[in-house]
């Protein structure tokens, strides 16, 4: 079996990593529950997302078009001139969570939490159904108390707390 000289062992690790990172600079990326702004050079007509589940896609207006995460898992992104040839078709991928998202398991259940700087739990697909399913009614019925103070505000009846 031939030998690799000490010397050349890091450029070895280079060339295994340098086509990672070339393929994870193509195309678009979004995190989960985020939106990013895309601005293109030739004015566009029609914008499409392979699988919506993934991403939503809005023109903006003719040069910007916004990219929002839905939920995790890869997908592509295709923009039409007028004419409808491609000005863009490139790979879409939706990054689960953030930088603050940490991910706990318990036996076989996941829990998740965004950290900045104290860690509150926020329901992602994924997570045990049950921790999943109380912190979703939880964050509805916070929002639903909080669109009612804010119809009551506006009407200038008082709120109660």
């Amino acid at each position: 079996m031939p030998r690799i000289p000490h010397s050349l062992i890091p450029l070895a690790g280079l060339a295994v990593l340098l086509p990672v990172a070339l393929a994870a600079a193509e195309g678009v990326s979004v995190p989960v529950d985020q939106s990013k702004v895309f601005r293109i050079e030739q004015p566009a007509s029609t914008v499409i997302v392979g699988n919506p589940v993934f991403a939503a896609v809005t023109m903006h207006d003719r040069y910007t078009v916004v990219v929002t995460g839905k939920s995790a898992g890869t997908t592509n992104l295709i923009i039409l001139d007028a004419n409808s040839e491609p000005i863009i078709d490139e790979p879409l991928t939706v990054t689960a969570g953030s930088q603050n998202t940490v991910t706990v398991m318990r036996k076989d259940t996941r829990y998740s939490y965004s950290c900045a700087p104290d860690c509150d739990a926020i329901p992602l697909p994924g997570d045990g159904k049950d921790v999943f399913t109380t912190t979703a009614e939880q964050i509805n019925q916070r929002d639903q108390m909080a669109l009612q103070a804010a119809g009551k505000a506006s009407a200038g009846q008082p709120v109660q707390r």
